[in-house]
């Protein structure tokens, strides 16, 4: 199926636009983190964030599940390997049907389970059946590839793309948010903002259980990546100035845990801490074997580089990054 049959409506209107930075030190790391599984979700852990919103975990990437009158939003799909159980959880959230899938990333964790689950749902235009996926080109360009590995049927490309840095529409009530981060894990990654809940997914912009995955060869780069991380700092809020009340923004990482903003400060700042370590010793003119071998992610190995190989790879991945020709 080629794009002019898969891709409905193409945005390319730009919307000027004003953000406010927000606070960066004050959130009280993980003090009132919500966590409210059900025993039988089939393996799956289904967090409730807000009163209308849910993170469900353990199918591949973390999934973003919102609900209102005009049924579910979905902020990524998972692999696809649970697509079954996935359902399910929704059933036990709402009898209303999925109208949108949003996808923040490229990668099979985020877009394997498109197909069964737009396949369940309602298209918001017409009410046919099959929800509507909608995602940055770059998303639909990764995914239409002839040599896209994995390769995906046209069903389950997204079928609204936009082109610009924002796109922005209604659902449930609420403003929803998409901003594209260029070259950031890879080329196709996006931030989804969700106004009304205060609650912003990333894909694998932020991966709480490990170093970022800077995809150089298709399209990542350091800068991207912090760019991209203080992209998501700026949309997120404190709770100040009264901090025992509320927790200020939900972060839905790709991977593990909910965070809240100071956690992305120090993500952010981890990165850029091992990026400015990788570039001195570039300039002392050591190789990457040389660099490797001074492990300048140790600080953070223990938390971040559990798995073998997890830190080389990110210190290998800002080498490329900083030493790539302009």
């Amino acid at each position: 199926m080629g794009w002019s049959k898969t891709v409905k409506r193409i945005f390319t209107n730009g919307i000027t636009y004003w953000t406010v930075a927000a606070a960066l030190g004050l959130a009280m790391c993980g003090a009132f983190s919500i966590r409210a599984a059900e025993p039988d979700n089939g393996g799956l852990d289904v967090v409730k964030v807000r009163q209308n919103f849910y993170m469900i975990a353990g199918a591949g990437g973390n999934i973003g599940v919102q609900i209102g009158s005009d049924g579910v939003v979905l902020a990524n799909s998972g692999s696809g390997a649970a697509n079954t159980e996935v359902l399910a959880a929704i059933k036990k959230l709402t009898d209303l049907p999925i109208r949108y899938i949003i996808d923040a990333d490229a990668g099979p964790d985020f877009v394997g389970g498109n197909l069964a689950l737009a396949k369940s749902g309602l298209n918001v235009m017409n009410g046919r059946t099959g929800a509507e996926i909608l995602a940055h080109e770059s998303v639909l360009t990764k995914m239409s590839a002839r040599d896209a590995k994995p390769s995906y049927p046209g069903d389950a490309w997204p079928t609204e793309a936009f082109l610009a840095k924002r796109h922005a529409f209604r659902m449930n009530d609420e403003g929803i948010e998409i901003w594209y981060e260029a070259a950031a894990h890879s080329g196709a990654d996006s931030l989804i903002m969700f106004r009304k809940s205060d609650v912003v997914v990333t894909g694998d912009i932020m991966d709480a259980t490990r170093f970022p995955v800077i995809d150089v060869a298709n399209g990542g780069s350091i800068q991207g990546e912090i760019d991209a991380l203080n992209k998501l700092i700026e949309l997120t809020i404190a709770p100040i100035p009264l901090i025992y009340k509320d927790v200020g923004t939900y972060v839905i990482p790709g991977h593990g845990r909910l965070c809240e903003q100071m956690e992305v400060v120090d993500y952010r700042d981890m990165v850029v801490l091992v990026r400015d370590v990788v570039a001195d010793l570039i300039k002392q003119g050591k190789t990457l074997d040389q660099i490797k071998a001074a492990h300048p992610a140790a600080p953070y190995e223990t938390r971040y580089g559990r798995e073998p190989g997890v830190a080389n790879s990110f210190v290998e991945a800002i080498y490329k990054s900083l030493t790539a020709k302009k």
